[in-house]
């Protein structure tokens, strides 16, 4: 028996999608807009938005980025799971990083997609995801695989590496974190090593695709 279209939207899988792109969320639509199942409720375009639309709405899968302006969406992820437990998330980034994956996870994120997959993966996950199940795109397992057992920086060769990757010399950064010379050198040497880089520039590298550094 055919359901109508009261009975589709009764049971649809309601979508909340957050994203600073609006032709990415034109995108998320399109892609949408082929599975009755499924219904955009709502949009944000940064994490404080994203938490009022939630509020409001109450979806059943948000998708949220991460990278956006006035809040992020991992600040978003952890006041919206803090506030509402059951939420439902699945981040789509461009990034693969491992520490940005954990991040993310451990904030409370089911899902970890790639933007470039989302043709032929964003409709399964969002399934899965509403089904309870939790999922990571090949990329990014692949990358917690790889640094599973590697020696993670302490907060302090974070900061260090922050501040190399902003072209800063080490006099600079001891006088920046009110450090000696020689802790900073001490420490990029750390950094060197427990990176696996070649060199300042490489580590800088490193530690922006992997996700330990922002800027």
């Amino acid at each position: 028996m055919k359901l109508g279209v009261g009975e589709m939207e009764l049971h649809s899988i309601r979508i909340l999608a957050v994203d600073d792109h609006p032709i990415f969320r034109q995108g998320i639509t399109s892609l949408l807009a082929d599975h009755p199942d499924m219904q955009l409720v709502a949009e944000a375009s940064n994490g404080i938005e994203a938490i009022r639309q939630f509020r409001a709405h109450k979806p059943d899968i948000t998708l949220m980025d991460l990278q956006m302006p006035e809040m992020n969406g991992l600040d978003a992820i952890i006041s919206i799971r803090g506030e509402f437990p059951e939420a439902r998330i699945i981040v789509l980034t461009t990034y693969s990083g491992d520490v940005q994956v954990l991040r993310a996870l451990k904030a409370g994120a089911h899902a970890y997609l790639l933007k470039n997959t989302l043709h032929k993966d964003l409709v399964g996950t969002i399934r899965a995801v509403h089904g309870g199940k939790k999922s990571l795109s090949p990329e990014a397992s692949f990358e917690l695989a790889e640094h599973a057992t590697d020696d993670a920086l302490t907060a302090g060769e974070i900061d260090v590496l922050r501040l190399i990757a902003t072209g800063n010399a080490n006099k600079q950064i001891a006088d920046v974190l009110s450090l000696t010379e020689e802790t900073v050198k001490g420490r990029v040497k750390n950094i060197l090593s427990k990176l696996n880089a070649n060199d300042r520039t490489h580590a800088a590298t490193i530690g922006l695709r992997r996700g330990i550094i922002e800027l």
